[in-house]
């Protein structure tokens, strides 16, 4: 269905047009038009399925409708994020879809000097996109009165629970004018997201978006042995072929993610890294140049990267797997944004071996195994070996890793070909290419 049949306004359907954008993904079918009604939401959905421009496209339309003077202070919608990577993302899609309208929007969060903040919210604004801890420190300043407030958006509502938020959401909720529009969205909905559902919504519209496979199936992972002290040359050989565009590549600990950026800057690879010790300053350039494509590796430890949801990453690299097994499924479906298809990496050496059998039995196969010139036996056959069966066609070795200036027969642009070696992950062909011509999902 294209937009046209949800009945948005010109000035949107010019903002989106250019953009390049005419399919609405599933989430934007079902959400807009009960929000265009007036309706609360309560939105079950992953980051990638475009729930941005779920909520940000019907606000903008009932806005525009009843404009009303904008007050110093006094924001008329209040979106709240998690972690300062996603209210900048967000701020950002508002003044691409916001374009052809009068709307003024301003982004806070902590990590940075208030005042240029302070300055924007003095002179009036209709978006305010914050994280919780920088929105309450404000309005306790007297910088912020939340009573003009007819749209409120909490998103990533499980995450902000993981942070350790609740307690600032709820302050916030009480906070609101009690005649409002609620909206609220997560990945999941523990008993306790539930209850804050029930606490903030009344009568919702329930839209769940589930995705078509579950987001392993849409990547094409690759696992290589390989002993620690050699994964810094498997890297460089991986990201000096030609079809790793754009690729994040993740690490365990903050200075290993300095380490790695470095490392592969002397190696003529264009790279930066991001994490919590890093200035938000310095955060929100390396977001950019890897946006950009100025740097076309962005190495992040896991906490950095929460909120980061960035289009067409090529590939996602596990250079240290993750002590946690649902992690590494966060990780890799960075590179599978609205039913696009990716290609993850993982390198594991003998230490990490009890995390890739956890991860294994939580995705329910063996992830296949690459053969390569720095292939280590020891990691291979370290204590704790998974007891699962190599997939039907795998068995007897991996596929053959093609190093840095080789060429792989057949391959799609996600990696190497699965012609010769096992069959694809899961059973399923990749069929790459599949979102080729102009109607391209709209995802933010």
């Amino acid at each position: 269905m294209p937009f046209q049949k949800l009945n948005l306004i010109e000035p949107l359907m010019r903002a989106l047009h250019k953009q390049g954008y005419v399919t609405p993904t599933p989430i934007q079918e079902k959400a807009i038009p009960p929000l265009l009604d007036g309706r609360d939401l309560m939105g079950i959905a992953q980051t990638g399925t475009g729930k941005t421009a779920a909520f940000t496209l019907p606000i903008l339309q009932l806005l525009s409708k009843n404009p009303g003077p904008t007050y110093p202070k006094m924001p008329k919608v209040l979106i709240l994020t998690p972690t300062r990577e996603l209210a900048m993302q967000i701020d950002e899609s508002i003044g691409a879809y916001g374009e052809f309208l009068r709307v003024r929007h301003t982004v806070i969060f902590g990590g940075v000097g208030q005042n240029p903040q302070v300055r924007a919210l003095a002179h009036g604004v209709d978006f305010l996109i914050a994280t919780p801890g920088r929105l309450l420190d404000l309005i306790q300043q007297r910088h912020i009165n939340l009573n003009a407030v007819q749209f409120f958006v909490l998103d990533e509502a499980d995450r902000m629970l993981d942070m350790g938020f609740y307690r600032d959401v709820k302050k916030v909720i009480a906070l609101l004018p009690h005649k409002r529009h609620s909206l609220f969205f997560s990945a999941t909905m523990s008993p306790q997201i539930t209850e804050l559902a029930n606490t903030l919504l009344k009568d919702p519209f329930r839209v769940e978006v589930t995705p078509e496979r579950k987001t392993v199936e849409k990547i094409d992972q690759r696992l290589f042995f390989v002993d620690s002290g050699n994964k810094d040359k498997l890297l460089v050989d991986l990201l000096r072929q030609s079809h790793l565009t754009r690729v994040l590549v993740f690490t365990l600990m903050k200075h290993k993610a300095n380490k790695v950026a470095a490392m592969l800057d002397q190696n003529g690879i264009k790279a930066d890294a991001i994490h919590g010790n890093k200035s938000q300053t310095a955060r929100i350039r390396a977001l950019e140049s890897f946006k950009s494509g100025h740097v076309s590796v962005l190495v992040a430890t896991d906490i950095a990267a929460r909120g980061i949801d960035i289009d067409d990453i090529s590939h996602v690299i596990n250079y240290d797997l993750p002590n946690e097994p649902e992690t590494y499924v966060h990780r890799i479906g960075r590179t599978a944004r609205a039913g696009a298809e990716g290609t993850a990496y993982s390198f594991c050496a003998a230490d990490e071996r009890s995390y890739l059998n956890a991860i294994q039995r939580l995705i329910g196969q063996q992830i296949q195994v690459m053969d390569h010139p720095l292939h280590s036996e020891s990691a291979k056959n370290a204590t704790g070996a998974a007891a699962m069966p190599a997939p039907r066609g795998n068995r007897g070795g991996g596929r053959r890793f093609v190093p840095s200036g080789g060429q792989n027969r057949g391959h799609s642009g996600h990696g190497p070909s699965n012609r010769g070696g096992g069959r694809p992950f899961g059973g399923q062909g990749q069929g790459g290419g599949s979102h080729g011509g102009p109607r391209r999902p709209f995802r933010r």
